[in-house]
Parts: structure tokens; C-alpha cells; sequence
């Protein structure tokens, strides 16, 4: 038991690694929007969703609305409807270890879960592991980049903005050995990119979840 503990730390450490640097970014920019770093943190915290978060930032840094933020977080993390009913049935304990263990349910942990297990049995223990180990990362970098925005400046001339498509893309690759997740990731590009200029980045996330579900149904 303690040698997978640490087998599965050690997988979810590079993609920790990455999301740690991305909420470094997040808590820079937070600031910048004019976030006071404790409720940054708090949200990272309690929303742990990196691009719900920054869609967030990027609405409020705009001049506009908490209701508007809200929306765009909501149909960023719409997505989640779907990883979450796979990742259900898996889950351990009773409904408040499993309720729990729902929040450390998000793109990594459960891309790190598939591969070690397979997309219709997720291995539950590298769920939570890495789960628990992305949400240490995401809120200690949301708090140093909040803390050291002055410092850092601007994250997009550093280059991580490019760190989450990178992190994506690594994730991904592995989970593409068959014929049916191929297609579906074929699907959701194609129709992310024809939502993308004509909507936001939520909705075409969205769009793009729902056609790679359609395929590979």
C-alpha cells in the first residue's frame, strides 16, 4: 500500500508541478483584477477549477459582474457533469467521503486515474492521491502568485499562459492508444474550433465535451 502511495505521488508530480506554476499565474492576474489575495486563495480553495477561475478574473478585471463571472465559470465547468458521472461509480466510502472525495475530481486527477486504471473503471486511489496533491498545488501557487504579483508582472510574458494547453496536451496523449478516444478528441477539436469564434471559451468547451460523449457513445 505504501509503495503505490508513493508511485502515485510520484506520477501526479509532474502535472502538480505544472499546476502549481499555472496558479502562480492565476493569483497574479487575480490581483491584478484587483482580488485581495485571501479571497483568491479562498477561491481557489473552495472552486478548484483553474479555467473557471480565470474566466472569473478575466470578467471582473473587465468591469464586469459577478453574475457575469459566475456564468462564464459555470459553462467553463460544465464539463464536469461528464467526468463526474464517470468518476461516481468508483468513488469509496459512504455519501460524505464520497461527496468529499467528488471535489478532488477535475481534468488531471482524473486523466492520471484512466491511465492508471481505464476510462470505465478510473483507479479510485490515483483519483484521490492526485486529486489531493493538484488541490495543494493550485492553492500554494494562487497564494505565492498572489503575494508575489508585483514581483512576477505580467504571467503572458513568461509564457504560462501556454503551460495548460501544454499540460492538456500531455495528458491527453496517453488516453489516445484506441480507436474510440481518437475519435472522440477528434470530435471535441473539431468542434471546439467552430464554436471558438463565434463564442466564448465556455461554450465551445462545452460543445466540445458534448460531441466527444456523442462519439464514443
Amino acid at each position: 500500500m505504501a509503495g503505490y502511495k508513493r508511485s502515485s505521488w510520484a506520477a501526479a508530480a509532474p502535472v502538480v508541478a505544472a499546476v502549481f506554476v499555472f496558479g502562480v499565474s492565476y493569483g497574479v492576474l487575480a490581483g491584478d483584477a484587483g482580488i485581495p489575495v485571501w479571497q483568491a486563495v479562498l477561491m481557489s480553495a473552495t472552486v478548484f477549477a483553474g479555467s473557471s477561475q480565470f474566466a472569473a478574473v478575466s470578467v471582473l478585471g473587465s468591469g464586469g459582474s459577478a453574475a457575469a463571472a459566475v456564468v462564464a465559470g459555470a459553462l467553463l465547468n460544465a464539463r464536469y457533469l461528464a467526468t463526474g458521472a464517470a468518476a461516481a461509480h468508483v468513488l469509496p466510502g459512504g455519501r460524505l467521503q464520497r461527496f468529499v472525495g467528488a471535489q478532488l475530481v477535475v481534468d488531471e486527477s482524473y486523466a492520471l486515474a484512466v491511465g492508471a486504471g481505464s476510462a470505465q473503471q478510473p483507479d479510485p486511489r490515483v483519483l484521490i492521491i492526485s486529486g489531493t496533491a493538484l488541490w495543494i498545488g493550485w492553492v500554494g501557487g494562487s497564494a505565492i502568485g498572489g503575494l508575489l504579483g508585483p514581483v512576477v508582472g505580467d504571467p503572458r510574458s513568461l509564457g504560462l499562459d501556454a503551460a495548460f494547453p501544454a499540460l492538456f496536451v500531455a495528458l491527453l496523449w496517453p488516453l489516445l492508444d484506441r480507436r474510440s478516444p481518437a475519435v472522440a478528441a477528434i470530435a471535441g477539436l473539431a468542434v471546439a474550433a467552430a464554436l471558438l469564434p463565434f463564442t466564448s471559451a465556455g461554450v465551445a468547451l462545452a460543445g466540445a465535451a458534448v460531441a466527444g460523449l456523442t462519439v464514443s457513445r
